[in-house]
């Protein structure tokens, strides 16, 4: 498969490495220096696109892409505001795009067992649920697009929580996510169930960036050929 990348940070790295190492070809590569090349004619050879950059980018890279009718794979955050149009320029091109806050596939399998941890929750109302997310100390966004996709789990199991708040703001409809910054963590998340008894817990900690790498080429291997919208829940058969 021919792949291009959109942002060659470090995730792009981790992506070129794990591709290559699945038997795939990187055919082309933007970043920042290139912009320019985000044209159809250099995309004529392409088979899917792992896009990972900034939240001021990112839409305009997803929606270039959608319109040349190649698929994307995205793990960006902080544009999905605009996610609907993004799925409707996916649609009206008859492509295949995929989002994903997190595209581990041990982040994934912490997101179905919250979802269904929260819905049997739902009835034990002497629980508090709370959230805690750590990463390294150059992640500016807080809290991450993971603990927000965990709270959004929680929510559409029990509609008694309408949002997620930082501690300081939190109220009883509202999930505490509490956010950290320290040192080279590449992720951390937990999910906390606390009554006056006993506590129980969901735990994902990343030892590295292999992990998003890996489960971004799964994606991008599962939608090339496809036509649609899709998340990592198809992608592993959830």
């Amino acid at each position: 498969m021919n792949i291009a990348l959109i942002g060659y940070g470090r995730m792009g790295h981790e992506i070129e490495q794990m591709a290559v190492k699945r038997g795939h070809t990187i055919k082309l590569i933007i970043d920042i220096d290139n912009q320019g090349d985000l044209v159809p004619g250099k995309f004529s050879a392409i088979d899917a696109v792992i896009e990972f950059t900034s939240p001021e980018s990112a839409f305009g890279n997803i929606m270039k892409c959608l319109e040349m009718k190649i698929p994307v794979v995205s793990g960006s955050t902080g544009w999905l505001k605009d996610y609907k149009t993004a799925v409707e320029q996916c649609e009206k091109n008859n492509t295949s795009f995929i989002h994903s806050t997190n595209f581990s596939v041990g982040v994934n399998i912490l997101f179905k067992l919250n979802n269904e941890l929260a819905s049997i929750m739902k009835s034990h109302n002497e629980y508090q649920v709370k959230i805690e997310e750590i990463h390294h100390i150059k992640k500016l966004d807080a809290p991450s697009g993971t603990a927000i996709t965990l709270s959004e789990g929680i929510m559409k199991a029990d509609s008694k929580y309408k949002g997620w708040s930082f501690p300081e703001n939190s109220s009883e409809n509202l999930i505490p996510v509490t956010s950290v910054r320290e040192g080279s963590v590449h992720g951390t998340h937990t999910v906390e169930w606390e009554s006056e008894i006993d506590t129980i817990s969901l735990k994902h900690e990343a030892k590295g960036r292999a992990g998003f790498a890996l489960g971004a080429v799964l994606a991008a291997e599962y939608i090339s050929g496809k036509k649609g919208v899709f998340t990592m829940n198809d992608v592993l058969g959830f």
